[in-house]
């Protein structure tokens, strides 16, 4: 176990430093940066890193369903799980489906991070999980914070379908499956861009992270980091076990769920009026919290 972990911790060192760089810049450099970062990983790296992993190899239907089952129920559950924490939740319920979506929403960035401590066709199956639980997990959040606002989510719909993430996972399914390559230069261009995704999300990461922000856990915010950082990984476990799946599969569904909550989350609770210092606090404990969290999970599923 040990020298697993000895290995792991090797692997990962480098990104860790390129965290730590990111919270050193963070201190300098204007946040309208770190902003448009953002956006660049959201509608260019990470889809061409989407594309490029799952067309890399065909993926069989198979899999493709099992794994999307698996990210749905364990969705399903952690949306089901959090409710209880309207008792101790704001007043309002718009406030509360705020950060409510933050018990079953994930860090799409950080989730082919992880996938490196694994094998190489475990990028592949993350881009499948990410792109089938995308539209679900949206939602169940859009279902909630519109209920909560009184407004249609027509319009809100329509963006989740043309969601970046979505659309690059299931073309980049539809490539594997065929068969037939990209053309040299469109493939090149697209892995150069892929290249770039992980060390982008990697400094943005580390300038949003402030460990100051562990001080203010309390009752809700603490429900929710069990939810998301403990529980749902070890549901994933279970339901491992019980649909049959193998390392691999098990790996990529546990730590799908040992993902921080997303970094959107504050965004959207903000375009339908909720309160966002509710999702943002807990956005930046769950980040700091599963810098603890992720690398006991790697060592757990790889060992």
């Amino acid at each position: 176990m040990m020298g697993v972990a000895g290995s792991i911790a090797l692997a990962l060192a480098p990104d860790v430093m390129i965290i730590a760089l990111g919270m050193l810049l963070g201190r300098f450099l204007e946040n309208t940066l770190w902003v448009a970062l953002d956006k660049l990983c959201f509608f260019v790296f990470f889809p061409a890193l989407m594309f490029t992993a799952a067309a890399a190899r065909p993926i069989g239907l198979s899999d493709t369903t099992s794994i999307g089952v698996a990210v749905w129920v364990l969705i399903g559950l952690g949306f089901v799980l959090a409710w209880p924490l309207r008792r101790i939740g704001p007043a309002s319920f718009l406030d509360f489906a705020g950060v409510w979506q933050t018990a079953w929403r994930f860090n799409a960035g950080l989730a082919f991070v992880v996938a490196q401590a694994l094998p190489q066709e475990a990028a592949a199956l993350m881009a499948v999980a990410i792109g089938l639980a995308v539209p679900l997990a949206n939602i169940l959040a859009v279902g909630a914070l519109a209920r909560g606002a009184g407004q249609t989510v027509g319009p809100v719909f329509k963006a989740i379908v043309t969601n970046p993430f979505f659309l690059a996972s299931s073309a980049g399914l539809f490539v594997g499956a065929s068969g037939q390559p990209l053309p040299a230069t469109a493939e090149l261009t697209l892995d150069r861009l892929a290249a770039v995704a992980i060390p982008a999300a990697l400094l943005s990461i580390g300038a949003s992270l402030n460990l100051r922000v562990l001080w203010g856990l309390n009752g809700l915010t603490s429900g929710f980091h069990l939810i998301k950082l403990i529980l749902l990984p070890l549901f994933a476990f279970g339901l491992a076990k019980v649909m049959d799946f193998n390392s691999t599969q098990t790996s990529v569904v546990v730590l799908f769920c040992a993902l921080p909550t997303a970094a959107a989350a504050q965004t959207l609770a903000a375009r339908f009026g909720a309160d966002r210092r509710g999702p943002a606090e807990i956005i930046a404990q769950s980040t700091g919290l599963a810098c603890i969290t992720l690398p006991m999970w790697i060592a757990i599923v790889v060992s």
